[in-house]
């Protein structure tokens, strides 16, 4: 039976070395800040679940046991305060909703501070009790489960619909976490099939992480291509208009009602969109609105409702809005990425500098008592009266809408 558990352990090891092996070619070719980070992280949590398993205590018997134990019992809350950072950073949104922001930020600090704590406590008591200070950070990493998952739940209901996928993810991590402490605390109440499910779903959990970080990276390469970094392209916009995005900001609103919350509607009115028309050609306008709608998503994130009004008009929709300051850095955000120059390509391949000139104009309102057109209508004409006053920017108003 023991060479049988060490087979699913190893089988388990050689599915963490091939992942391992990918984010080390990975940092061989892109050498960035997000692959390093993600070795790091393979690295540590990897680890964490390797010493769990008993593989190298079963394979090296002469290993010392308070080194051991130190590492089986601090990297579990480690690897899960890790897991919180980079979900934070995954998500985009620890900086718009105070609520994540908290989450993540107090629960990795208390974790971080858990593994100091049961350092010292293998240190010293490593021999007399070693169930219980491994019972105490399976319930550290448990909670560290617990608010990854929450975390990622309240994402997915704001709208960010990679984040549904994430919650698959926690879930395999909450299957390896309990089968791999089960088998550390309970070592002869486990079974065959428990290995092979903890195993699974160890790899699995390395595998979406994996999977889900391409896919969002995929998505920022996109936007920053769009947004001009690269010349020469001309797509569509992709952006939701008519009446599916005006199903979409109804969606937003029904979701902050539900949750008693405000909503907030920015529009942008891009008021110079065909100067270059006659010099450059009809078909920049195009080039133009795909990187002012890159730029867009960019500096709103992925969970805010974008589309297109009307040729000149973006609307951004923010949902469940609980505090004002949100959407002034928002709205500074959108300011700063919008109104950088950008190079169009016109007729004869030649090269145009378009410089955007824009008001914006943003409405706060109880979602619960709202209209949404009228919502936007009234954002459109603060933009308006912006450009009327020939005024680049248009400072944020609260709506009398709000006050019902």
């Amino acid at each position: 039976m023991q060479s049988l558990e060490n087979v699913v352990w190893s089988v388990m090891l050689g599915g963490l070395l091939t992942i391992g092996t990918m984010a080390v070619v990975d940092v061989c070719r892109s050498r960035s800040l997000s692959s390093w980070r993600s070795l790091v992280f393979l690295i540590v949590t990897g680890s964490s679940c390797l010493l769990l398993s008993g593989l190298p205590e079963d394979l090296f018997p002469w290993l010392p046991l308070t080194p051991v134990l130190i590492l089986k019992a601090s990297l579990g809350p480690l690897s899960g305060a890790m897991v919180l950072i980079y979900l934070g950073q995954w998500l985009g949104s620890a900086a718009d909703d105070r609520l994540v922001h908290h989450t993540i930020s107090s629960g990795a600090k208390a974790l971080v501070i858990s593994a100091i704590l049961i350092t010292a406590m293998s240190t010293l008591f490593a021999e007399v009790y070693q169930t219980e200070i491994l019972m105490f950070a399976a319930v550290l990493s448990a909670l560290a489960v617990l608010m990854a998952t929450l975390t990622s739940l309240r994402a997915a209901q704001l709208g960010d619909r990679l984040a549904r996928d994430m919650t698959m993810g926690c879930l395999f991590l909450a299957i390896s976490n309990s089968g791999l402490y089960a088998h550390q605390l309970l070592p002869d109440n486990t079974s065959f099939i428990l290995w092979v499910v903890t195993s699974f779903s160890t790899v699995m959990f390395f595998l979406t992480m994996v999977n889900l970080g391409i896919r969002r990276n995929r998505q920022i390469r996109r936007l920053e291509r769009l947004s001009g970094l690269a010349q020469g392209l001309d797509p569509a916009t992709g952006l939701p208009r008519g009446s599916i995005l005006l199903s979409k900001v109804d969606d937003a609103f029904w979701r902050s009602a539900r949750l008693k919350t405000n909503c907030t509607v920015i529009c942008l009115h891009l008021r110079n969109l065909y100067e270059l028309s006659d010099d450059a050609g009809h078909m920049v306008d195009q080039q133009i609105l795909s990187a002012m709608s890159a730029r867009m998503r960019r500096a709103v994130g992925f969970r805010c409702v974008v589309g297109l009004y009307h040729p000149r008009c973006f609307v951004v929709v923010m949902s469940a809005v609980k505090q004002p300051q949100v959407v002034g850095k928002m709205t500074e955000r959108l300011r700063a990425l919008m109104c950088k120059p950008l190079d169009v390509v016109g007729q004869n391949d030649i090269l145009h500098a378009f410089v955007p000139q824009f008001s914006v104009g943003a409405v706060t309102v109880t979602a619960a008592n709202a209209i949404p057109t009228q919502v936007i209508d009234e954002a459109e004409q603060i933009a308006l009266a912006g450009e009327r006053e020939a005024a680049t920017y248009q400072a944020t108003a609260e709506s009398p809408l709000g006050a019902r």
